[in-house]
């Protein structure tokens, strides 16, 4: 555990040192601590890099806890926020309301994307309990493969119509936390904070629900008010982070199977680890996206993608033979 942590720590030491203007460690270390208001370096960690990757941070945690608890409420090694089509409703509720409402709040995205993905979510688990074998992971992969797919459709429907709009947020829409700032962070933060201690809570309760449904019933826990709150949680997390970051997807999808991997089914622990993980990983791959093709960058959403893809194809193929 300790290594994971220092793992952290360096992670955010390279966020704030890599970029377009490489900085020495020892001078973001003085930066933080030592703050020199006439140092061009101080200036560039604590304005930009600083807030860039409390933010990489926030998300990072925020979507692998999200997945964590959709693997979890669902039975199922493929859900994560992204791929159940709650990341692509938020975001389809922010365009939708921005174009068509010319919201153009902050704080008006937040409240949206909440709602994008909760409407996003309950389609999904409608979609994927129709039948008479009610819920099943295949089911649910295909309603939120299909689900996702619409709320796509329609959000690039809607910046076609909308040309000028589209150049503004067509690298919102591949995913990034470049040009982020504290007043897009401060009003989601409360909610990602209490969501996260709320998750880390409901660690003994879920390791319970996963013993079986009957199991837990006997125990006299309350299952369908477990999901419930995972499942509001799930909404906060995913759909703040779409408000913030727009749509970085697979995290929540790679990281909860690395906690588990660690962990193994204690939730207590695998929920919190799997939050450090996301945030790894997101700032690791932010950093990799500003340097491989600097001076440019590439949107954070494709470096996860690059990861996550193959991650994705080795879990179903594992799922697939196991059904078999």
């Amino acid at each position: 555990m300790l290594g994971i942590v220092l793992l952290f720590v360096l992670s955010v030491l390279l966020s704030m040192a890599l970029g377009k203007t490489p900085i020495p460690l020892s001078t973001v270390w003085d930066a933080l601590f030592h703050y020199d208001p006439t140092s061009t370096h101080h200036i560039i960690v604590r304005s930009s890099r600083l807030t860039r990757t409390l933010i990489a941070t926030t998300i990072g945690a925020s979507l692998a806890i999200a997945g964590m608890l959709m693997q979890i409420i669902t039975r199922n090694p493929l859900a994560a926020p992204d791929i159940f089509g709650v990341n692509a409703g938020a975001l389809f509720f922010i365009v939708f309301s921005a174009t068509f409402l010319s919201v153009d709040s902050l704080t008006g995205y937040m409240w949206i994307g909440f709602l994008g993905a909760g409407v996003a979510g309950v389609l999904v688990y409608f979609l994927g309990a129709i039948g008479e074998d009610g819920l099943s992971p295949i089911r649910l992969v295909l309603a939120g493969t299909a689900i996702s797919a619409l709320f796509i459709s329609f959000t690039q429907g809607m910046l076609v119509l909308d040309e000028q709009r589209m150049q503004s947020v067509l690298f919102w829409l591949s995913g990034s936390v470049a040009g982020r700032n504290m007043e897009m962070l401060l009003p989601v933060l409360p909610f990602v904070i209490i969501a996260t201690l709320i998750a880390f809570l409901m660690g003994k309760p879920l390791n319970i629900l996963m013993s079986g449904e009957d199991v837990a019933k006997s125990l006299g826990q309350n299952t369908v008010f477990v999901k419930l709150v995972a499942g509001l949680i799930i909404i906060f997390l995913a759909g703040g982070a779409v408000a913030i970051a727009g749509a970085i997807g697979f995290v929540g999808l790679v990281v909860p199977h690395i906690a588990k991997g660690i962990t193994g089914p204690n939730y207590q622990w695998g929920l919190p680890l799997s939050g450090l993980f996301g945030a790894i990983l997101l700032l690791l791959s932010d950093v990799i996206a500003r340097v491989i093709i600097a001076p440019q960058e590439m949107p954070i959403g494709v470096m996860t993608a690059f990861f996550g893809v193959p991650f994705f194809i080795y879990v179903a193929r594992k799922g697939v033979k196991k059904g078999d």
